[in-house]
C-alpha cells in the first residue's frame, strides 16, 4: 500500500479551517486538521510546497517513521506552523490505519479507559448576573465542568466574552482588532465573580477560569490565592509559560490547580513544568503539538508526575481534531477534562462526525478511524476569508499579551 495523493481543503463555514486529505492507491483516505488560527495559509503552503512531494509513494501504515521523517528530517524543527503540518499528516494516517483495521483509533491506542470524555463548556456573561445565568444554563444541560468568564466594569472588551449574549468567537474578519486591558480592574473583579457563582450554584460543579496569559507571575499568584476559597478545578494560562520557571512562583503562594499549554508545540515546551510538578493539567492540543503520535508521548510523560490532560477544544479546531481528541480521551489513562466549544451547525454539516454530547460527556460509537468526514462539495461553497485574533494594549498604548 502506498500514498497516492495528498491535498489540502481550505473552507470557511463561518470560520476558517484547513483539512488534509491523504488517499492511498487502494482508495482508502484519511483526514487531518491543519488549522492554525489567523495563520492558516502558512500551514497550507508548508504542506503543499514542502511536505506533500516527500510523502507520495510511502507506506501510510508506517506512522512512526513518517513522523520522525517530518520532524527529524527537517533542520528547522518545531514551531506552530511545522508542528501543525506534522499533526495534520499524523491524524490522517491514524484515520487510514483505523479504517484498514476496521477499528476506532482509540482501539488502536489500547482501547477504552472510560465510557465517555468529560467536557467543560463556556459560561460567558457581560456582567456577573449574565455569567451566573450562563452557568445555571450549562448545569441544566448536564455539564459537570464549566469555564466562567465575565465582563469587567471599566473595560469595554474582556477575553472570553462576546458582544452577543452567550456567543463568543475570538477570530474576526478583516485586520486584527485592538482591545484595551487593565490588570488591576481584572484582579479586583474576578474573585468576586466566583464568590457569587458559588453562592448561586454551590460547590458541586467544577469551575474553571482562563486568565489567558494576561498576568505576571506574582499577579497570577495573587489571583490563584484569592480564588482558593472557591475550590477551582483550575486556573488556565495564569501567566505566559515562555519561561517555565515562572510557574514556580505561583506554586509557592497557592494550591489552586494550574493548567497551561494550548500554545505549546512539543514536549520541550512543557518538560520542566511537568517534571517539576509546576502544573496539574497539560492543555496541548493534537493539531498544534504534532498529532496523536507526539501527544501520546507528552501524556505518558505527564502521567509519571500525576499531571493530567485537559486539551484545548475551542472552535479554532475543526471537528477533525475534536474527533481525534475524543478518541485520545477515551484511551489516555491520565485524562482530566476536554474543552468543548460546540461548532456551528454549518461547520457540523461540512464535517459530519460520530462523536456527540451526552449529559456532560462526549461519546462515540465503534466506527473505524477517527469517525469524521468532510463534505467537499459543501466546503467548496465557503471559501477562505482572512481573519485574525485580536491584539491587546494597556491603557497607555503599550502592547500586551492577548
Amino acid at each position: 500500500m502506498k500514498i497516492e495523493r495528498l491535498e489540502t481543503i481550505v473552507t470557511c463555514p463561518g470560520r476558517n479551517f484547513v483539512t488534509v486529505k491523504i488517499t492511498t492507491d487502494e482508495g482508502v483516505y484519511g483526514l487531518g486538521d491543519a488549522t492554525l488560527n489567523g495563520r492558516e495559509l502558512s500551514v497550507r503552503s508548508y504542506l503543499e510546497d514542502h511536505i506533500f512531494p516527500c510523502l507520495v509513494g510511502r507506506d501510510p501504515r508506517n506512522l512512526e517513521d513518517i513522523w520522525q521523517y517530518l520532524y527529524r528530517g527537517a533542520y528547522w524543527r518545531r514551531g506552530p506552523v511545522t508542528m501543525t503540518a506534522i499533526a495534520a499528516i499524523d491524524m490522517a494516517l491514524w484515520d487510514i490505519l483505523g479504517k484498514l483495521a476496521g477499528m476506532p483509533v482509540y482501539r488502536l491506542l489500547g482501547g477504552k479507559s472510560r465510557d465517555g470524555v468529560m467536557v467543560y463548556g463556556h459560561a460567558n456573561g457581560r456582567d456577573h448576573a449574565e455569567a451566573i445565568e450562563a452557568v445555571q444554563q450549562h448545569i441544566e444541560e448536564g455539564y459537570k465542568a464549566i469555564r466562567v468568564q465575565s465582563g469587567v466594569p471599566g473595560m469595554d472588551k474582556v477575553y472570553g466574552v462576546g458582544k452577543a449574549k452567550g456567543h463568543y468567537e475570538p477570530a474576526q474578519k478583516g485586520l486584527p482588532p485592538e482591545e484595551t486591558w487593565d490588570t488591576a480592574l481584572y484582579l479586583r473583579h474576578t474573585p468576586e465573580l466566583f464568590r457569587k457563582v458559588r453562592e448561586a450554584v454551590g460547590f458541586d460543579p467544577h469551575l474553571l477560569h482562563d486568565a489567558h496569559h494576561r498576568l505576571t507571575p506574582i499577579e497570577a499568584a495573587r489571583l490563584c490565592k484569592d480564588l482558593e476559597p472557591y475550590r477551582m478545578f483550575w486556573v488556565e494560562d495564569a501567566t505566559p509559560a515562555d519561561n517555565q520557571e515562572s510557574f514556580r512562583l505561583i506554586r509557592q503562594h497557592s494550591t489552586t490547580p494550574l493548567a497551561v499549554g494550548e500554545v505549546f508545540n512539543s514536549i520541550w515546551d512543557c518538560k520542566d513544568l511537568i517534571k517539576e510538578q509546576l502544573i496539574d493539567y497539560i492543555r496541548s492540543t493534537i493539531v498544534h503539538a504534532g498529532g496523536i503520535t507526539h501527544l501520546r508521548r507528552i501524556a505518558d510523560f505527564a502521567a509519571m508526575y500525576q499531571v493530567r490532560t485537559g486539551f484545548h477544544g475551542a472552535t479554532d479546531l475543526s471537528p477533525v481534531t475534536m474527533a481525534a481528541a475524543v478518541n485520545f480521551g477515551l484511551w489516555v489513562p491520565n485524562f482530566g477534562v476536554q474543552e468543548l466549544m460546540p461548532h456551528s451547525e454549518l461547520t457540523d454539516e461540512v464535517f459530519p462526525h460520530n462523536y456527540r454530547y451526552e449529559d456532560g460527556y462526549l461519546v462515540m460509537d465503534e466506527v473505524p478511524g477517527l469517525g469524521v468526514d468532510i463534505d467537499e462539495v459543501l466546503a467548496a461553497k465557503h471559501p477562505y476569508e482572512r481573519a485574525y485574533l485580536p491584539v491587546a494594549r494597556l491603557r497607555d498604548g503599550a502592547m500586551w499579551n492577548w
